[in-house]
């Protein structure tokens, strides 16, 4: 990925970490625009979303100690993932991130 392209995306990968409308947002705006960096940083993003529902649920349903401990990793997997944004740095998230990028290739194509 060269300067260009990552200077370009910055911005919109920078608010794809700000809240699920950030997300959304960077989305939509990144429809037009289909840019590679701010595309990863989308599909890192989504999957923290989802990892934030997963430790919700876990926390109320299953056990409160385990679910709040996975909303602890998902907080340091955002501020990892947001840090290397703002470096523009496309760094993945540890264990899963891989797979954040597989599951949601398709988004931004």
């Amino acid at each position: 990925m060269n300067k260009n392209t990552i200077e370009e995306g910055k911005t919109l990968a920078i608010i794809s970490y700000i809240t699920f409308i950030g997300t959304f947002v960077a989305v939509f705006m990144n429809f037009e625009r289909k840019n590679s960096f701010t595309n990863f940083h989308i599909r890192q993003m989504i999957g923290l979303i989802i990892m934030l529902i997963l430790s919700n649920v876990v926390e109320k349903y299953v056990n409160s100690m385990f679910g709040s401990i996975l909303w602890l990793v998902t907080f340091a997997s955002w501020l990892y993932a947001i840090i290397f944004a703002v470096k523009g740095e496309t760094k993945l998230i540890p264990v899963v991130g891989e797979k954040f990028q597989q599951w949601f290739k398709d988004l931004g194509n």
